[in-house]
């Protein structure tokens, strides 16, 4: 997608509120890449992405940008935590896996994109498919299965006698069953399918061995040596109909053509957010680095610096991947990374901790603003909730001030403000129903006199 730098920015606006140098820095560079695009491919190979390292409090919005930015240009985005690879000293998952996840990630998103493309041409056969469980044809009919044909009593002279009908007679019969199929006369009714069994015999006795991709391998090694076995399944016409669609156009669409366009969207495109990269720093306090955090870093230098990692697809290039590091760096300081990892992260940018009114933007503004969010759960109940201002004013004062007091949270202590102030409402919901409540300033104050209550004593508890 081609998007200027401005354009990013009001995007990622709708979703995120504030923090205008770190959208400014991933805008940038997002753009770049498509300037590395309309280059010739001589030049193309020397210019590598310049890879970002967000620091800030928990909750500002760090993995939200990042997320938000691969949606945005709908590149593969995978989020991996730097301590998954110090889990029990260190003997966490390999550092290769982050790449193999991508690619995964990435061939998800191309195959979903074919699929839907061929959608048309999946519910047609499908309905074909559907149409053939509840019509057999005249050597495979069975009595049992006439008992969804229209007009049908039961009778066994009447099944019969379908059953000995000829071609014309059974086209007309299946015509207008299609009719009753697409008018959702039929989506409740349950028949029996044949789906494919996807356990492959032998592989469970190898559980628990540690190594996830190995078992992957493994399992996909056996299901290619022994066939696919299919099972009997009971199921309603609407989920048989979503079964086919899935199984129709995994069989039009060329798995090869996927694989081959996913690789190179992940090594062109792939974007990975490594997530609490300070928790695997060293402390900063004049000693040197923990072993394996220092080792964890010098794994994740080569995939961050340009290798190849051999995948069951093949082997893939990361040298134009674009790495977006965050972590809050209360202990320890972006300078405690080693200097070679901190120079393949040459674009740093600082969070700010989020203000009083800050909060009070996250609660309208959002397209996916919380208490929108609100409002439309309690909404399923048949109960409306009316927000008024001063109450929004007061759930954001209260939220910012718990912030202070407590360990700073960011936004998602909107979520706990949130959950607290509702929570009368929401559990006698069925009460409630058809009514209209206003939420406003006394109702807020009300509700959360016993949260404030609590952070007031923590500040004279040693």
């Amino acid at each position: 997608m081609n998007l200027t730098p401005r354009e990013i920015v009001r995007q990622l606006d709708r979703y995120i509120i504030g923090q205008d140098e770190a959208k400014r820095s991933v805008a940038i560079a997002l753009r770049n890449r498509y300037r590395r695009s309309q280059l010739d491919d001589k030049l193309k190979e020397e210019i590598t992405p310049k890879n970002i390292i967000m620091s800030g409090p928990t909750g500002v919005g760090k993995t939200e940008i990042a997320r938000r930015l691969a949606k945005l240009v709908h590149a593969p985005f995978i989020k991996v935590e730097a301590t998954r690879f110090t889990e029990v000293g260190y003997v966490g998952r390999d550092v290769e896996s982050i790449i193999r996840d991508l690619v995964e990630a990435s061939i998800r998103m191309v195959k979903n994109e074919k699929m839907a493309g061929v959608q048309g041409k999946a519910s047609r056969a499908a309905e074909e498919r559907i149409l053939d469980v509840l019509l057999p044809s005249q050597k495979k009919m069975d009595p049992n299965s006439l008992e969804l044909l229209p007009d049908s009593t039961g009778d066994d002279t009447e099944k019969t006698a379908l059953v000995k009908q000829e071609p014309d007679s059974m086209q007309n019969t299946r015509e207008k069953l299609r009719l009753r199929l697409r008018s959702g006369k039929l989506e409740d009714s349950v028949i029996e399918i044949e789906v494919d069994e996807n356990r492959y015999p032998g592989v469970g006795v190898l559980s628990g061995m540690g190594n996830e991709d190995m078992m992957i391998q493994i399992q996909d090694a056996f299901g290619n040596i022994f066939p696919k076995q299919t099972r009997k399944k009971k199921v309603t016409v609407r989920d048989a109909r979503r079964i086919f669609e899935q199984e129709e156009a995994q069989k039009i669409i060329d798995m090869d053509e996927v694989i081959d366009e996913a690789l190179t969207l992940a090594e062109q495109d792939g974007i990975v957010f490594l997530d609490e990269i300070d928790k695997v720093a060293g402390s900063g306090m004049g000693q040197s680095p923990d072993v394996s955090r220092e080792g964890v870093q010098r794994d994740i230098l080569p995939i961050v610096e340009g290798t190849t990692v051999m995948t069951k697809y093949g082997p893939v290039k990361t040298d134009y991947m674009l790495f977006i590091a965050a972590g809050a760096f209360h202990v320890s300081k972006v300078s405690d990374l080693i200097p070679e990892l901190q120079g393949r992260f040459p674009i740093r940018v600082e969070l700010k901790s989020l203000t009083e009114d800050n909060f009070r933007q996250i609660l309208t503004q959002p397209e996916n603003a919380i208490i929108k969010q609100q409002i439309a759960l309690m909404k399923t109940e048949g109960v409306d909730l009316d927000f008024t201002d001063d109450a929004i004013d007061e759930i954001a004062r209260m939220s910012y001030l718990i912030n202070q007091s407590e360990e700073n949270i960011g936004a998602r202590r909107l979520h706990t403000v949130m959950e607290k102030l509702l929570e009368e409402i929401s559990f006698h919901a069925e009460d409630l129903c058809g009514q209209t409540i206003t939420v406003d300033r006394a109702f807020v104050q009300q509700n959360l006199t016993d949260m404030i209550r609590k952070t007031d004593l923590h500040k004279y508890i040693l």
